[in-house]
């Protein structure tokens, strides 16, 4: 009796399961397992207006609209074309897509935004097109991460100055902590800067955990220098009951900074700034230039 192959087993979708390939054959096998993707699951409700926004298809794009796509179509996770293009960061798309009326605050089941989309890919004019457009800086629920939070944990610093000026709480708290906080965790220290000037609280973090704290762990120096100018308190201790000099790494330039700050008291000159700038409050930082003061001095409440 001759043999019976056994059927070939259903392709996986697990990567760790499938044999190794060809690298010359890698381009085609990704296309062949998105292709699977795109037809199984949460991306079966995706429609050609979805596909031409992600892709930055704008004829295409125009074309299905003018034969009676709605700009509002969604998936099932409430995803529209308008987060599509905003997460690729094609501007012409989102503009038309603006004109046919999308909703330019239109959130997905979790939360997410086209203007977020906007600062996971670090696209600021379509940031600005959405801003420009009525869309909103914070979120609808408190405890999600807002558009800045994101921004911050993707290092889009220009994403973040936009988001500023146009009113984003730099001291929104989420279930993540603080924009602040977000950015020392992941080191992006010109984010940090340009939160700390708008007036960003430098000791709000996530729960116990200061932004300190979340510098120190990543041993970042170059965030703990900063920090400590705009006032950090080195005395905060964290939900271990451990201060930030605790958790630096021994030996390292981070501690050395740390504890040549604790060996010496700030100066006249730091303390009278920060004191200033307290009195002034955040939402008056921004009239400092107006104020009839020398340059010099202007300059030095501006940490200028």
């Amino acid at each position: 009796m001759p043999d019976v192959r056994p059927a070939a087993p259903e392709v996986s979708r697990k990567r760790g399961a499938e044999p190794r390939a060809d690298p010359e054959l890698l381009p085609e096998r990704k296309k062949a397992c998105w292709g699977i993707l795109t037809s199984q699951g949460s991306w079966a409700d995706r429609s050609p207006l979805h596909e031409a926004a992600s892709q930055g298809r704008l004829l295409a794009l125009r074309t299905l609209l003018a034969q009676g796509y709605h700009a509002n179509i969604t998936t099932i996770d409430h995803v529209s074309p308008l987060h599509e293009a905003c997460l690729s960061g094609h501007v012409a798309c989102v503009r038309a897509l603006l004109n046919a009326g999308a909703n330019v605050n239109a959130a997905t089941i979790d939360g997410v935004t086209p203007l977020y989309n906007c600062c996971t890919s670090g696209s600021v004019g379509c940031l600005e097109l959405l801003l420009q457009n009525g869309a909103l800086t914070h979120t609808a629920l408190s405890h999600l991460p807002s558009a800045l939070h994101e921004a911050c944990k993707r290092g889009n610093s220009h994403c973040v100055e936009v988001l500023l000026s146009h009113g984003a709480d730099p001291d929104q708290v989420s279930n993540l902590g603080s924009p602040l906080y977000m950015s020392c965790l992941h080191q992006h220290t010109e984010c940090s800067r340009i939160l700390l000037h708008t007036g960003a609280g430098v000791n709000a973090g996530r729960g116990a955990d200061s932004p300190l704290h979340a510098a120190v762990r990543a041993d970042s120096p170059d965030q703990v220098s900063l920090l400590l100018e705009f006032g950090a308190d080195v005395n905060i201790r964290d939900e271990n009951k451990q201060r930030a000099v605790e958790l630096a790494p021994p030996g390292g330039q981070t501690q050395r900074i740390l504890q040549s700050f604790e060996a010496s008291p700030r100066s006249l000159c730091q303390l009278c700034r920060l004191q200033i700038r307290t009195l002034i409050g955040r939402s008056r930082l921004k009239f400092l230039p107006a104020l009839p003061l020398p340059p010099l001095l202007t300059d030095y409440l501006d940490y200028t």
